[in-house]
């Protein structure tokens, strides 16, 4: 595999990031940048957008809840 020399400027924050990130995977720093370069390269997967089914149920007032009193119903969720 020919592998091509080159010359980067890094900001020294995303270095000294770059080199913690290396070495707690136990990775020498040339490894590590280039699979995340080679990640960040690959064609990424089409995503299977999320679809909300939205159901409705139909369902009765227990006895002694009042809709239309937000306290009383709030203490009576609460238990008191």
């Amino acid at each position: 595999m020919h592998m091509a020399r080159t010359t980067l400027v890094i900001d020294d924050d995303l270095f000294r990031m770059l080199k913690l990130r290396a070495a707690q995977q136990g990775a020498t720093l040339r490894e590590f940048v280039s699979a995340l370069l080679r990640r960040a390269l690959l064609p990424t997967k089409a995503r299977i957008r999320y679809q909300l089914r939205w159901t409705t149920e139909r369902g009765k007032v227990l006895p002694g809840v009042n809709l239309d009193d937000r306290d009383a119903l709030f203490n009576l969720m609460e238990g008191r």
